[in-house]
């Protein structure tokens, strides 16, 4: 799985990207947030509680590596599903307050996190054995690509290509280690290797931003081809 070193670049790609959601959300009103967003069966304030709740998890993941003290993200899948449900109807301007706050208390933990905690071992709610590098990965996957699924007219083609990069790495590193994917290439529109599950199978090509979008299981391939040699890809997380 994908981890990135705790440096200020890698802080600043978190920072950008909390920057880029609130500034999305300026103007939302309790009606906006009321609607649906991309996700089935979820509310823009489903996805809205989602972020907010999802800092202090992985809070407690680094509190984990900093005192040695196991402290899981959630207690199970239900509490975690609670939490948001609990959430996801509150105002916009509620949520909006919420969302900002708990972005500045990780922004600041990850800042200030010791140099030695970055190197423990701890088990996010996926499963993984992991040190604290991997949830940097996860927060800036979380915060890019739910700001597409709110649907608020920020795109796959809007996310930043340092930050595409990071992300497009680690659905792919979940696929390699993932049973029951087929085989095949994955190249950009230029014919450069984005990445390769397997060893053989289909050649896809397409933008960067439309590979994420599928290998995310957010489309079904638009922008990618050739679209007959397209593989079923088993569901991602």
């Amino acid at each position: 799985m994908k981890e990135i070193a705790p440096t200020r670049e890698s802080f600043a790609e978190i920072g950008a990207a909390t920057d880029r959601l609130l500034t999305g959300l300026t103007g939302l009103r309790d009606a906006d947030v009321h609607g649906p967003s991309r996700l089935p069966g979820w509310t823009r304030g489903h996805v809205l509680s989602h972020l907010a709740r999802q800092a202090p998890a992985l809070e407690r993941l680094l509190e984990w590596a900093r005192t040695g003290v196991e402290t899981p993200q959630y207690a199970d899948r239900g509490a975690r599903d609670a939490e948001i449900a609990a959430g996801a109807g509150r105002p916009a301007a509620v949520q909006l307050s919420d969302v900002r706050e708990r972005a500045a208390h990780f922004q600041h933990v990850i800042e200030t996190l010791p140099g030695p905690a970055w190197q423990a071992t701890v088990r996010p709610f996926t499963g993984e054995l992991c040190t604290p590098q991997r949830i940097l990965v996860i927060r800036l996957r979380e915060l890019e690509l739910h700001h597409v699924d709110l649907d608020i007219g920020y795109g796959w083609h809007d996310i930043p290509a340092s930050a595409r990069h990071i992300i497009l790495a680690d659905v792919l590193s979940y696929y390699a280690e993932a049973g029951g994917v087929p085989d095949f290439t994955l190249r950009d529109s230029e014919g450069e290797l984005l990445g390769r599950i397997g060893a053989g199978g289909p050649v896809v090509t397409g933008t960067a931003a439309n590979a994420l979008a599928w290998l995310a299981g957010r489309s079904g391939g638009t922008g990618l081809g050739p679209a007959a040699a397209l593989p079923a890809l088993p569901p991602w997380l």
